[in-house]
């Protein structure tokens, strides 16, 4: 990864002090942690939305699903009116 901005930032890097590098490098750290976190995080959502699509094709979780929506189709209408 040569590119300009990446050689510019190196030769800035030359002129900072030791202690201006480590606490460069603390942010930086501070930078990655959280936009991993973030990339987890739209993994995560993106393999659940997959596993959520899985199941709703599945015939048998379909099956069980209008079994349970039969069952208490009348208890969700008692005592409830249209908003």
């Amino acid at each position: 990864m040569n590119s300009p901005h990446l050689i510019k930032i190196e030769h800035d890097l030359s002129i900072l002090s030791l202690e201006e590098l480590e606490w460069l490098l603390k942010r930086i750290e501070k930078q990655v942690q959280e936009r991993k976190k973030i990339s987890n995080n739209l993994t995560d959502a993106k393999y659940l939305n997959e596993q959520l699509v899985a199941m709703a094709s599945d015939l048998e979780m379909q099956t069980e699903i209008d079994s349970i929506n039969h069952e208490f189709y009348l208890t969700e209408m008692d005592g409830l009116e249209k908003l």
